[in-house]
């Protein structure tokens, strides 16, 4: 086995193309059968992928950025539902009357909602196709609202969590899949796709804060039923429940590549090394995102004496969150995507050192707000370079459990955070979280920094 390096820029429209006199041997199968024989043309997919989207027609273009934006509004649901925990988590303990383990229940049932959500996915996804299977993940969303606004008995309402959890994990793995195929212009794309969910996440705060301090505090799950219920007309109107395929043929792309290995897919992509340690990057780096977002207004109110307007602070990450993602793209580009994420993780450390050390409460929130901006761009560039080094054909369905069961993060470690706290206090959050951050940054240093090739 040899490898070659590919420039980082080398995204979707230039994967590696099949050469279809090349018999894949029984011995050569350990991996499932993904070994390619790369045509080293440069006059190859990459020129015919340009060629395709000069040859759209302004229809084409249009409905592009229409569906483009569709699938934006999935992603601005997901940051809306991972922004709003925070500010409701003190409420929701005062409440029903909860420890910080029992509450962080809500964490337990959300993982298995989004790890059952990224496994279905694999199968869904074959037999229905994307159009399908987003909608029912938004659809899942919508059933989740309308139980936890009721703010039935606690065991009702941590069940919307699993269904919630499932329903964004279908949704994050579609919508991340089907940015990924895009030819023009995917790496900006999914930086957008990702402030996107930003804005979704430092709006949330800002309404679940005002709502946490009224009576009917659980009242604002109907603000996120009625955006679940938008983006799921959405989907069903611009995508019409169509596959991928016939979605970028509507856009004048053509279809990705077909694998000619008899294994079936789901094993093909479990089989990846590559796919597994990305996998576990972006389940911790989720899991660093969500757990700032939501346990970080309680440290602040019980640790540093915030008062009840804590919850902005969570805003305030999540802005920075949107800013990093779409702000820092010409530093990725400058300094190298798979470099910059090395120094990124440096300066989050550092910022969260300030928070942990520096009694402020003002100097506090802005470090907090300048840990969003550097950890903002980490996952748009997860995402972009597992284009780079995966099979043109197994991307969408990987990126799909990648991120599935990267979602999961966003459960499990606020979880254990939790349970932690419960003995220790939520003074702990600070080195858990600076532990989390380093155990991230020795994931992304071994992910390989190239795609394998064949000799």
């Amino acid at each position: 086995m040899q490898t070659t390096a590919i420039p980082e820029g080398h995204m979707a429209s230039r994967h590696p193309t099949v050469n279809p006199h090349h018999d894949v041997k029984e011995s050569d199968k350990h991996n499932e059968g993904i070994e390619m024989q790369v045509e080293s043309s440069p006059s190859g997919s990459g020129a015919a992928s340009i060629s395709d989207l000069k040859a759209q027609t302004k229809g084409q273009r249009l409905r592009a950025r229409v569906q483009f934006a569709t699938v934006c509004g999935s992603m601005y649901l997901a940051g809306w539902n991972d922004g709003t925990t925070g500010p409701l988590l003190p409420r929701i303990q005062t409440v029903y009357g909860l420890d910080f383990a029992v509450v962080s229940l809500i964490f337990v049932f959300a993982c298995v909602g989004f790890l059952s959500g990224a496994f279905a996915n694999l199968y869904l996804d074959g037999k229905f196709g994307f159009g399908k299977v987003i909608v029912l993940g938004s659809a899942c969303q919508v059933i989740a609202y309308a139980i936890e606004s009721a703010a039935l008995p606690f065991p009702a309402f941590v069940l919307g969590y699993a269904i919630n959890g499932f329903g964004m994990a279908l949704q994050d793995a579609q919508s991340n899949g089907y940015v990924a195929s895009l030819k023009d212009n995917p790496e900006t794309k999914m930086g957008i796709l990702h402030a996107v969910y930003g804005a979704g996440a430092l709006s949330s705060p800002l309404v679940a804060t005002q709502f946490a301090q009224l009576p009917h505090w659980s009242f604002h799950y109907l603000c996120s039923l009625g955006i679940a219920f938008i983006t799921t007309v959405s989907l069903i109107v611009v995508f019409g429940l169509k596959t991928q395929d016939e979605c970028l043929a509507q856009i004048g792309q053509p279809a990705g590549e077909k694998g000619t290995s008899e294994s079936s897919q789901f094993k093909q992509i479990l089989g990846l090394r590559e796919v597994h340690l990305l996998a576990f990057f972006i389940l911790v780096y989720v899991g660093v995102e969500v757990t700032v977002g939501g346990w970080m207004v309680t440290y602040i109110i019980d640790v540093r004496g915030g008062g009840p307007s804590s919850g902005y602070i969570s805003s305030g990450f999540f802005g920075g969150l949107m800013l990093g993602r779409v702000g820092l793209l010409w530093v990725n580009k400058k300094v190298g995507e798979r470099r910059v994420l090395f120094i990124y993780a440096i300066l989050a450390i550092g910022l969260e050192l300030i928070v942990w050390l520096v009694p402020s409460l003002i100097g506090g929130g802005v470090a907090i707000a300048l840990i969003g901006v550097i950890l903002g761009p980490m996952y748009p560039i997860a995402m972009n370079h597992t284009v780079r080094i995966l099979p043109g054909w197994l991307v969408t369905g990987s990126i799909g459990w990648i991120a599935g069961f990267g979602q999961a993060g966003s459960a499990l470690f606020p979880f254990l955070t939790g349970i932690i706290a419960s003995k220790t206090g939520i003074k702990s959050l600070q080195p858990l979280l600076i532990s989390m951050m380093a155990f991230m940054t020795i994931l992304w240093a071994l992910v390989p920094r190239t795609a394998r090739r064949a000799a």
